[in-house]
């Protein structure tokens, strides 16, 4: 994988998991690239090395020899010794840390903090050793390292020398947790019991916010408990899970009926766990009791939130409970829904996504159910809730919402939003239609939630078939970016032209334009090949102009060759080439070509084989035109003084009339002073220049979409060359590729799925939104209401 991907670890973690699915877990463990084999035996040791090697060899993955280790009884995997005894620190670590002196700055504290809070987990009371060193890490307070700091250094060195052995768990056996709150902090211990001895796999504690402190004791206990199943939840999920506490009340909380809402989340969230809570005496429950009790560093609080859709099953339950309570009918509510039995509202097939959440609608059920009044709710809000609940009404098992044009409509859910915006923008009698046409699909068939409009913009920016559709225009270019140069004769522009008909044996014409004065030279030839470039610099370029600094062509072939870039070598000259299908980097010779071409339409023959004839005098034509960027023609800012045409003899222009003056002192001062005028009509050009390249910028820039890239992102890339009738109805966008660089001047470096770098303009590529993806209900069926 290349290095810097933020995906790239994922990604070889999932193709080692790929390669090595059947064995893993079995006789393998597999971590990114360390592989750590097994058996019960040498025998079947040696097997199971042998079914690894194979499959290596198979998916041609090489190994480093020389970090290998073959049929061990204990080994270094993760920075921890692993043997049949169980889990050991890295004695080889502990040893250079041993050798460390006392750190004498915050950065050191925080290295030897990092270093040693690897191993925390083996170290009992790790927090509380380490108070004084944490306590220095605080903006607030002065560095000192005084004897506390001291005594902490050294125990903590001496703690990792003399760490206990803990015991990796096994599957076959419940867990037991000891947990205890103090009043600022909480602490749990995991571990399993073998041959009645409890071994320790893992110690953890953390302190409690401001708001967590005021809790009460209860409150507090069963946070610990919390927050050990969370810490452990790796562990816990699908096994037998015995609890130790030393509060006695925790054992009938979870069959109180009216705890409060806090407490109820808590216990919601315990829901999905195998556990039986046990009470035990201060005494017994000693490790925890201590861990929650000692001093420990600030940490991120835990999240004591619940998801919504908890909340709403408590409501359910709490309706079933109350049979007695008969819900007064809805105000809108038809007389069939008034008559339906309040207590039957949540019977039947409900349909959910397997992630389910808290329908938005559901303090609006309960209300018109069983006249449940949401508890949170004050003041203005609890009058508009009053205020919106007229308009619904509610049939079983679905509530309806009367919308503005007196219709009904059934309220959805979040878990069927995606399924519905499938159906009325991607089905095949959806259209794939933008966001205010597929909200009114929605409409038209009878559903509605609060964020329609929201939902569906964003499904229909993600969707793939609407995003691989359209064109670029103006609007989608890059900002412009103006080449402006000094010194005449120093970047040449060269390109081809043609093929055309057939002249004289040419088909062809190189074009070369000096960026500075717009000198045009060109030359016709019968071929588009590297022989033809070669000739227009050594006849005409280095001749007559000199040895440019820079030259920029395009990307074809009779340019990007091996004879070409030597003659450019050889004379210290720059080949920039620009991005493909791109004109504009190269935009000087490219209009150059437009407006050469269009002066040999007008002059040619009807048969338009004598174009090669006329080229010279298309030339004449174009370096004797006014440039508007040089506010002169470039026979002026070349030479200094008008070129003479046939017409001023023919008419009988003023100098044409003059006698000739022999004299050569007054033609000397008069052609002097045209030469000193030199330099001054070369620096008007290049401010008028300047000027109209910076407004045409302004111009430009104010007219496009301003798009931003960053590397990573996806993108669709605009393929130009579609051209033939049977692709209409293609797509024009191929992809997605990943940007890998973002250059400078609008180029951005593109990578294919193969891993291959290419560079484009930014006007040819798009973001790419990650396709919506529509989740499968599963069918959740709701008890029968007990009766009282």
């Amino acid at each position: 994988m290349p290095f810097g991907l933020c995906n790239a670890p994922a990604t070889f973690q999932r193709c080692m998991l790929s390669i090595f699915s059947d064995l893993i877990e079995d006789i393998m463990e597999v971590f990114m690239d360390d592989f750590s084999m097994y058996g019960s035996s040498f025998s079947a040791c040696l097997s199971n090395l042998c079914r690894v090697l194979r499959r290596c060899e198979e998916q041609h993955l090489v190994l480093n020899w020389e970090k290998c280790h073959f049929m061990v009884r204990d080994g270094i995997v993760l920075g921890h010794k692993i043997s049949e005894r169980g889990i050991e620190v890295d004695k080889a670590k502990i040893e250079v840390m041993m050798s460390l002196q006392p750190p004498n700055s915050v950065k050191g504290i925080r290295s030897f903090l990092g270093h040693a809070g690897f191993y925390r987990w083996f170290i009992k009371d790790f927090s509380k050793i380490a108070r004084p060193l944490t306590r220095l890490l605080c903006k607030e307070v002065k560095f000192e390292f005084d004897n506390a700091c001291l005594e902490a250094f050294h125990t903590i060195k001496g703690a990792l020398i003399s760490a206990p052995i803990v015991q990796p768990p096994d599957w076959e056996l419940p867990f037991e947790v000891m947990t205890d709150a103090s009043d600022f902090a909480v602490g749990a211990v995991l571990g399993q019991r073998k041959d009645k001895k409890l071994h320790v796999i893992y110690y953890a504690s953390r302190t409690m916010d401001d708001a967590q402190c005021r809790y009460a004791t209860t409150e507090k206990e069963l946070l610990a408990i919390v927050f050990a199943f969370e810490k452990f939840r790796s562990y816990l999920v699908g096994s037998k899970v015995i609890v130790h506490t030393d509060h006695a009340a925790l054992k009938y909380l979870l069959t109180k009926k009216d705890a409060k809402p806090r407490l109820l989340r808590w216990i919601l969230l315990l829901q999905e766990f195998d556990l039986e809570i046990k009470d035990k005496k201060w005494s017994e429950n000693g490790v925890a009791d201590h861990l929650s009790r000692m001093q420990i560093e600030e940490e991120t609080p835990m999240e004591d939130s619940l998801p919504d859709e908890h909340i709403y099953s408590i409501s359910t339950c709490e309706l079933f409970e109350a049979p007695e309570r008969a819900p007064a009918p809805p105000a809108r509510a038809p007389a069939p829904l008034a008559q339906a039995p309040a207590l039957e509202i949540f019977c039947g097939m409900i349909q959910m996504s397997q992630s389910s959440s808290f329908p938005w609608f559901g303090e609006i059920a309960n209300f018109l159910a069983a006249e449940k009044v949401p508890e949170n709710l004050k003041g203005s809000k609890r009058k508009k809730f009053f205020r919106d609940v007229r308009r619904y009404f509610w049939d079983e098992p679905y509530l309806y919402k009367q919308c503005s044009d007196g219709l009904y409509r059934r309220c959805v859910s979040e878990a069927e939003i995606p399924g519905i915006l499938h159906h009325c923008h991607g089905s095949s009698y959806a259209g794939h239609f933008a966001t205010f046409k597929t909200v009114s699909k929605v409409l038209q068939a009878g559903f509605w939630w609060p964020t329609m409009f929201r939902d569906a913009n964003r499904f229909v920016s993600r969707c793939d078939a609407c995003q691989r559709q359209g064109n670029i225009s103006k609007r989608n270019e890059m900002p412009q970016n103006f080449i402006l140069e000094v010194e005449v004769f120093d970047v040449w522009g060269i390109d081809f032209m043609g093929p055309f008909p057939s002249s004289y044996g040419n088909e062809y014409i190189l074009v070369a334009v000096d960026y500075v004065s717009k000198w045009v030279e060109a030359l016709a030839s019968p071929t588009n090949d590297s022989r033809v470039v070669i000739k227009m610099f050594k006849s005409i370029i280095f001749p007559r102009f000199g040895v440019p600094r820079v030259v920029i062509s395009d990307g074809g072939s009779h340019f990007i060759n091996k004879v070409f870039e030597n003659l450019l070598k050889q004379n210290g000259v720059t080949h920039k080439v620009a991005s493909p299908y791109h004109p504009q980097t190269s935009g000087q010779v490219e209009i150059s070509n437009r407006e050469i071409k269009g002066i040999l339409q007008k002059t040619v023959s009807i048969t338009r084989k004598d174009w090669s004839k006329k080229l010279d005098d298309a030339l004449w034509a174009y370096r004797t035109a006014y440039k508007t960027p040089l506010g002169t023609t470039p026979f002026h800012l070349l030479y200094g003084k008008a070129c003479h045409l046939p017409v001023e003899l023919e008419y009988k222009a003023a100098w044409a009339v003059k006698l000739l003056n022999f004299d050569i002192l007054p033609a000397y001062e008069r052609r002097s002073m045209q030469l000193h005028e030199l330099e001054e009509i070369r620096h008007l050009a290049y401010d008028n220049s300047r000027i109209y390249k910076e407004r045409s910028k302004a111009y430009h820039d104010k007219r496009i979409i301003p798009r931003s890239f960053a590397p990573n992102d996806q993108v669709l890339l605009f393929n130009s060359r579609l051209r033939l009738f049977p692709g209409k109805l293609k797509s024009r966008w191929s992809g997605p590729f990943t940007i890998k660089e973002i250059r400078p001047h609008g180029a951005i470096v593109l990578l294919n799925t193969k891993g291959e770098e290419f560079v484009v303009n930014g006007q040819r590529v798009k973001p790419y939104l990650a396709d919506t993806r529509v989740e499968k209900g599963e069918p959740v069926t709701f008890c029968n209401p007990p009766h009282a």
